[in-house]
Formats: structure tokens, sequence, C-alpha cells
């Protein structure tokens, strides 16, 4: 990867910051779009930064530490979240500006939250914040409540689309009150199909007259002494159009329902989660085939044919996400993905890290492995065997009533942590149900937020530790799974216990594994994987196949 020169855009952007029309100090360019959405459309694909007169700053997380720092141009100095010594993009605002500032913000972009508690704070230093157009795209006990998340109203409405890259959503707004049902849409997505789909009881409107109607009930509400309920990730843009004196904000409860699988939801993510093994087991059988025979191959062929394999399965719509198929030192960037030309070509002589998945019409995949094609190193084998022994202990984890992920995720890193190795990610993260790959609230990591949300059975859950090494190797094993009761020989308090049922079933590679490291108990729960794998995806390969002999070779005990 090489510098991105961004002289000529940096300089645009600050004379529009210096015109009489904003005449603002810096802007805030925001990472997320008009719905708070985790993956957004490509018109809103941003990192969050901060603009001033004289200065740029880029914020990230660990996932994007390295491709930051080799594409980062001059222009830009990198702030690396979560790093001590280093502030967050708010307190970056209230610091390192002159005092008196006036930072110019989207306010269809920003939480009402966000926006309101950072007022308070630039306030203290004469600061204020001024809601402009996104100046990136100028060229071009409630009376109810407002659904602004795009999974959400997909789920709510028991609708799907394609507004966003792999992600079965479509650009909406929601109004829900007990008398009625407002749904916002575009025009494209108002088919006759949809309006039966919906029935009576659901008023469909035009997706722009959604701050008309809030503007209304702002009246209704104030003369009412009512309140509407706004999610914790509504925009400011709704929150002002409502009155802030009319709304009370707290995490959306569609939020909340959505992350609880019924039944039929459960079980079509096991179904999908057994053909989306099946093309991963054919997608390593071809490769390693491929490259056995001197096939040159480079990333990208490689994320291109493991779609093709996912295409043929039944219920397949596309993929989940864009698949990160690396090499040797590019699977050390967490979250790369291979583009032609620039694709590495995939050497056998590296860790080859492949993480991917697939939309289906019964569920969503998300699945890493991490293999070697010759003979890896005894150091490589070494940081594998951490990594599987903390995605064990998840998996084996059981745990009482009102346990969170945040609680559980030391569990992950207790083997890489007693060789001094750690990873700069989540260990897991919800899925949706044939919508986003990322869902929330809950998920397992070190961020504090997570304890606010026990792990209750019907949740899904990655499990996915990892470890990698700048400019060598990367490493990480993810399955999903679900939360599930378990029978316990005592209940403790009467609270009742959980675990976890893996739907994911691709073998972990035995060449990578330094068996000596693991104890009996691991042993037993590696071999019983293996043999699920063989029992459950078996039936999905075809008889004589290179994916069920590479299944049959791989699935085996140690």
């Amino acid at each position: 990867m090489t510098a991105t020169n961004t002289t000529t855009r940096v300089q645009k952007l600050r004379a529009l910051m210096q015109s009489p029309e904003y005449n603002v100090t810096a802007f805030v360019v925001p990472s997320e779009d008009a719905h708070q959405s985790e993956y957004v459309a490509e018109c809103d694909e941003r990192r969050l930064a901060v603009v001033a007169l004289d200065s740029a700053a880029l914020f990230t997380d660990g996932r994007y530490f390295l491709q930051a720092s080799q594409q980062l141009d001059s222009n830009w100095t990198l702030m690396k979240s979560g790093l001590p010594e280093v502030p967050t993009w708010q307190e970056y605002l209230v610091k390192n500006l002159p005092a008196g500032s006036r930072i110019g913000i989207d306010p269809l972009v920003f939480t009402a939250t966000d926006a309101y508690k950072l007022e308070t704070d630039l306030a203290k230093v004469g600061s204020s914040l001024v809601p402009v157009a996104n100046l990136d795209l100028e060229k071009k006990g409630v009376a109810g409540f407002v659904v602004s998340g795009l999974d959400e109203i997909a789920w709510l409405f028991n609708l799907r689309g394609a507004d966003v890259h792999c992600n079965p959503v479509f650009f909406s707004y929601a109004i829900v009150t007990p008398d009625y049902v407002n749904l916002y849409l575009q025009e494209k997505s108002t088919s006759a199909e949809v309006r039966e789909h919906l029935g009576s009881e659901v008023t469909v409107k035009s997706y722009e007259t959604v701050f008309d109607d809030l503007r209304a009930l702002s009246a209704n509400l104030k003369a009412n002494k009512q309140k509407f309920l706004l999610g914790a990730r509504t925009n400011l843009a709704m929150a002002v159009a409502l009155g802030k004196e009319n709304t009370t904000e707290t995490r959306s409860p569609v939020t909340d329902a959505k992350a609880i699988k019924n039944e039929t939801e459960m079980e079509g993510i096991r179904q999908c989660h057994l053909r989306d093994s099946a093309a991963l087991i054919n997608y390593f059988a071809w490769l390693e085939e491929q490259l056995a025979n001197g096939v040159e191959l480079d990333e990208a062929d490689g994320a291109e044919r493991l779609q093709q394999f996912r295409a043929e399965q039944a219920g397949f719509v596309g993929l989940s996400f864009d698949t990160i198929s690396s090499t040797g030192p590019n699977g050390a960037i967490i979250h790369y993905k291979p583009e032609k030309p620039n694709a590495a070509r995939i050497n056998p002589d590296l860790v080859y890290l492949c993480d991917s998945g697939g939309q289906y019409i019964d569920g969503t995949t998300d699945v890493t492995r991490t293999l070697h094609f010759k003979t890896p190193s005894a150091h490589e084998k070494r940081c594998f065997t951490r990594v599987l022994q903390g995605h064990i202990s998840i998996d084996s984890a059981v745990f009482p009533d009102g346990t969170s992920g945040y609680l559980l995720d030391v569990l992950a890193r207790r083997a890489l942590w007693s060789d001094g190795l750690d990873f700069r990610h989540g260990t897991g993260h919800g899925v949706g149900a044939f919508l986003n790959v990322h869902e929330g609230p809950h998920g397992c990591g070190t961020r504090i937020a997570y304890n606010d949300i026990p792990l209750v059975p019907g949740m899904t859950l990655t499990n996915e530790p990892g470890y990698y090494e700048d400019g060598k190797f990367g490493i990480r094993i993810e399955n999903v799974m679900l939360v599930r009761k378990v029978d316990t020989l005592h209940n403790f308090g009467g609270r009742g216990y959980y675990g976890f049922e893996h739907v994911t079933l691709v073998p972990m590679q035995i060449k990578l594994i330094e068996r000596s490291l693991l104890t009996h108990l691991e042993v037993e729960w590696l071999n019983a994987y293996h043999a699920e794998c063989l029992e459950k995806v078996s039936p999905f390969l075809a008889k004589d196949s290179p994916g069920l002999k590479w299944l049959q070779r791989e699935a085996v005990s140690i």
C-alpha cells in the first residue's frame, strides 16, 4: 500500500471552511451515515477525522493502525484511538483546538446524545458546535418512537433491500405510535408487492417528508406535554426537528428485540452455516490444489473464487462483507481488502488468512480460518495454538445468567497473555438473521459498554480471537455461535446457566497446531469439533469431490 496524496482535497475543504457561508475553525468528518449504520453505502464511506485550518488528524482503532500508517500522507496526523495518551476525537476538539473555535458538524450523522454532551464540554473553553452540511458532499410511557437504524427497520417490517453494499437494508425511517405507523421510503422501494406485504396498518410515505412530519409532531407533543422516544444513535437533525424538550433518549427497543433470535431464525442460521461451511471447504480444497500445481493466484483471485463457491449454495444472495483474502504480511492488516492490481500473490510459503461471509435467505455468516500450504515455523504454530486455545475457551464457557461478553473476553486472551501476546480488536459481535453481519447491542470485548448487555439465549455471537505481527503474518479463528441454556449439576442462586452452540463447521488446520501446548480437555474439544464437521457437512459435499476429500483429511483427531 502507498500513501494517497490528499493535498488538493484538504486545501479545497479548508477554503470551504473559511468561506462566509460556513466560517468554521474546524470540521469533523464523520464515519457514520444518517442512520448510524456500521456498514455504509459507498457515498458515505469515510473515516473519522478533524480538519482544522492548520492541522488534520485521522482517528482510528487498532484494526486500521497499520493500513492508515501506510496510506496517510504528510497532511495527516494518525491518532491511534485506545492507546495511552491518545485523546478521543471529542477530547481533541476541546484540548487541541484554540479556545473560541467554531467547529462544523453534519447534524444528519452525529447523534443527539453525542452532540449535546460535546456542546457542554466545548462551552467550557468558549468553543461551539456549528451544524453545517457535510462539506465532503456539499458539491455533489412515550407517545411513540422514531426508528432510524436501517437494520432495525428491515427487521421490524420484515423487509430486505439492497441499498448498502453487502447489507440487505434500504434507506428508510419509521415513526411508530399506538395509533399509527409511518414508514418513509424512497420511491424506488415503494412497489405494489411491498405495499401488499405491509398491509393497511402501515402508511407508506416519501423518505424526504420525515422531517416535516417530525416538526409537525413537535407542536403536538409540546401542547400535550408528551415525549417521543429517540434511540441513542438517532441523528441530531431528527432530534432538533422534534425538539430536545419533547424527546427521551435511550437504546432503541428494536435493537434489543432484534438481537434475540426466535426458533425460526436460529434454525435458519444453523442451516445456512452448513451450506456456507461446505462452500468454504470447497474453496480451501481448490486453493490448495492450485497452489500445489504451481498456479499463480493473487488474493483477489482467491476472493472471487470463494464467492463463486458460495453462489453455488442454495439461498445465496451475496456477500456479507468484502472478503479478507490475505497472504503473509497482509494478514496483519485486520480489515484488509485485496484489490487488483495491487493484490499480492498468494505465497504457499506464508500464512494465509481468510475472513469471509455470505448473505443467505435464511441467515448471515461470518467465518475466519488461517492456513499454511507448506510448512509453518515453530513460532507460527505456537501463535496459532495460543489463538486456538482462546477460541476453545470461549466456545466451551458456561456462565450464569447476567454475564456479559465484557466479562468473558479474558477467556479469549488468557493463553495469548501467557506468552506476552494479545490482539487489538473485539473477541466477538452479534450477527443478524439475513441482516447486517455486525449486530448489537451486545458483544464480547474490552469495551466497557459491553458490560451493560448480558448475554441471553437466542443471541448470536462470533468467537474470533487473533494475533498479528506487522510485516509478517496474521492469525484469526472465527466461528458464529448461538447463546443457549445449559443444564448444570447445580443451579446456584437459581439463576440459570448458559453456554454456546457453534454453527460454523470448518476444520482447524492440524499442521498449524502445536499439540504439546494443548490440555487434555482442549484436545477432546478439537477432536469432537472435527467429528461434528465431518458428520454434518459431508452431506453437502459431492461424492469423491476435492472438498469432501479435504474435509476427510483435515477433520481428524490429533
